[in-house]
């Protein structure tokens, strides 16, 4: 039996009953045990944010690739064209309507008073298949939602192309940014240390060590540290308005940021491994452009056995029912009449139906054709500069990079105990911030490699 109700300590601040008898003690232990997970849960579904746009935060590569492919423009005019392209597939596969009339007439100079049972009102009511039946049998109903079924097919590779595509464009613009990022942090350094060598070369002319036109070098130099980082700040502005445009949004959300995941990526084992004839394989096996073509290939068959079709006569059969008065005396007695109408196949052979089909079969197989050669094009240019990326890339990061600090470390010091002129201490420090430079350009010509070999075999090669 309870006999009183406390707050207890529990991670929601819920109010706990408590039990007297000790068997209650441990069933009450027992469902907080098996109903904290739950409540966890609903806490945390609660606490989730609205909407994406509100909480923007640093975008990733597959982050920027996710709202891509959930609210890219382009992307939704393709989701369109592929519901559209269902809308023909549906309507190429359905039954025509029967088609019923009915009409009623009178007859003039006729009198109805003469005799029993007559009048001079006629009715009369039809109704055809509207070439249901006939369709049917001769297939061109089948052939019809095929040519359609293959026009949905290259749709949706379609929109897969288009994601392909642009995706390459979204990563290109991502990667665009987090290097504008970095660059605009290189050049804030690079402002920090030209102010710290005026600073310096300042004072030691104020000592007498070095002449006017020493501080005048070392001031030219922070003032293009200045520049520099204007136009840094510059360039990620306009990189990171791009990516917005590209993600889906009118404008550039408040806390708009990009990661640094690709400039700490290290480079994937999977593409060091692969072959240019394993690559090929992949590209052939899932380019969405190749398949597109495929299916149009597919269709433009089905068009081509559809026109030879065309010579079979459409043939509808009909069902009439008429009157005009009744009974023996009867102007017109009740009368049912069955039907067929059949198209027949006199002036028009449809030769010209078929030469246009089949000079669409001729184009839609070359242009498969000319795909797989464009395929074999685009592995072996897109692995040729990876290859030279790729060891560019490794070059500076094991030894350049660090070489060049070091060199302007050293001759820093030399100046500083007077060993070195001023010239060669802005020329080593003009070195390392080149190199820093060279180095962005070098991430940058990597992750582009990349990238064209990711566009150029389908696939996601990262990773």
């Amino acid at each position: 039996m309870l006999t009183r109700i406390r707050r207890g300590r529990t991670p929601f601040g819920a109010l706990k009953e408590v039990p007297r008898h000790p068997t209650d003690h441990r069933l009450a232990r027992a469902f907080l045990r098996a109903a904290a997970p739950i409540l966890l849960l609903v806490f945390a579904i609660a606490v989730q944010p609205i909407s994406a746009q509100q909480l923007v935060g640093a975008i990733t590569l597959d982050e920027a690739l996710r709202q891509f492919r959930a609210r890219g423009f382009d992307l939704l005019l393709a989701n369109a064209s592929i519901a559209g392209a269902e809308g023909d597939v549906a309507s190429a596969g359905a039954i025509p309507n029967p088609q019923l009339s009915l009409a009623r007439g009178r007859t003039s100079t006729y009198d109805p008073a003469l005799c029993s049972g007559c009048s001079n009102t006629s009715i009369t009511a039809a109704i055809t298949d509207q070439l249901a039946i006939s369709d049917a049998l001769t297939g061109k109903r089948r052939l019809r939602t095929d040519i359609a079924r293959a026009a949905l097919e290259a749709a949706k590779h379609s929109r897969a192309d288009a994601e392909r595509t642009l995706g390459f464009a979204v990563k290109q613009q991502l990667l665009q940014a987090e290097l504008g990022k970095q660059a605009l942090i290189f050049a804030q350094e690079a402002q920090r240390l030209t102010a710290e060598t005026l600073d310096l070369v300042t004072k030691r002319y104020t000592a007498g060590a070095v002449s006017e036109a020493d501080v005048a070098r070392a001031e030219v130099q922070k003032l293009e540290a200045d520049q520099a980082v204007d136009v840094a700040g510059q360039s990620l502005a306009q990189a990171e308005a791009a990516l917005a445009f590209f993600l889906g949004y009118d404008d550039v959300p408040p806390g708009f940021d990009v990661a640094d995941d690709l400039l700490r990526a290290t480079p994937s084992p999977r593409l060091a491994a692969t072959s240019h004839d394993e690559l090929l394989r992949e590209a052939l096996a899932n380019r969405p452009d190749l398949a597109s073509a495929r299916a149009q290939l597919q269709g433009a068959q089905a068009a081509v056995d559809l026109a030879h079709r065309l010579r079979i006569p459409d043939v509808s059969p009909s069902l009439q029912y008429s009157r005009e008065g009744s009974g023996q005396n009867a102007l017109s007695p009740p009368t049912v009449t069955f039907g067929i109408a059949a198209t027949l196949p006199v002036f028009n052979h449809y030769r010209g139906e078929e030469s246009r089909a089949e000079a669409d079969l001729q184009t839609r197989d070359i242009s498969r054709k000319k795909i797989e050669a464009q395929i074999g094009s685009d592995v072996s240019s897109a692995l040729g500069s990876f290859t030279s990326a790729r060891n560019r890339t490794a070059r500076m990061q094991d030894r350049l990079l660090d070489r060049a600090a070091r060199a302007r470390d050293l001759v820093r010091l030399q100046y500083e105990k007077g060993a070195a002129s001023l010239f060669e201490f802005l020329d080593a420090q003009r070195t390392f911030l080149g190199t820093q430079t060279e180095y962005l350009q070098t991430l940058n010509d990597y992750w582009t490699a990349v990238f064209q070999l990711e566009q150029a075999t389908g696939v996601e090669l990262r990773p």
